[in-house]
């Protein structure tokens, strides 16, 4: 995968298919951090991990990727099919939809920006696959870091949705959405 969201002011940002053994302690310590709440695998032990990420990879219609601060992990980003994933009879897809989940490394050493960048260069990864249209998230309607930043970027709240391990914020962006937050119209 080519490297994603290089034109920020943070440093290279770059994106590689996750690797679900290799990765797997990294994860580990990502996702049990305090900071990871909202991941809900705060009690997971290193085999759910690996278990969980097998399954993604192994999975068509889920994706996971290891993102990259200038050559050092730093950031996880899933992409996934709603129609089939997370989102089935919660809403009505349209075509090229595409549902995405992303989480900053906890880190000592804050960057100003960082998250911002990361988001954006998530977007920018999906859509440089033409065949995406819009990408869909819901996050935990109690996450407002999260909320702030997908609205940076452009996504609109659509409703509140009841998911099985939350109540989640159905939220859409448009190519074209995401594209007017960074001063570009197609």
């Amino acid at each position: 995968m080519s490297a994603a969201g290089t034109g920020n002011t943070v440093g290279t940002l770059s994106l590689r298919p996750l690797d679900p053994l290799k990765d797997a302690e990294l994860l580990h310590s990502w996702v049990t951090h305090p900071k990871a709440a909202f991941w809900m695998m705060q009690e997971a032990k290193l085999q759910d991990v690996e278990r969980e990420y097998m399954a993604i990879t192994a999975n068509e219609h889920h994706h996971a990727y290891l993102g990259f601060h200038d050559g050092r992990p730093a950031f996880l980003m899933e992409k996934y099919d709603p129609r089939y994933i997370e989102l089935v009879g919660l809403y009505e897809p349209e075509p090229g939809d595409v549902g995405m989940h992303f989480l900053v490394a906890p880190t000592d050493r804050p960057v100003h920006g960082f998250t911002r960048a990361v988001i954006t260069a998530v977007m920018d990864e999906l859509f440089a696959d033409p065949r995406t249209r819009r990408v869909v998230v819901e996050p935990d309607v109690s996450n407002k870091a999260v909320h702030a930043l997908n609205e940076a970027v452009g996504f609109v709240p659509a409703r509140e949705i009841d998911k099985p391990e939350k109540r989640a914020l159905l939220s859409f962006c448009t190519r074209e959405q995401f594209l007017a937050t960074r001063g570009v119209s197609l």
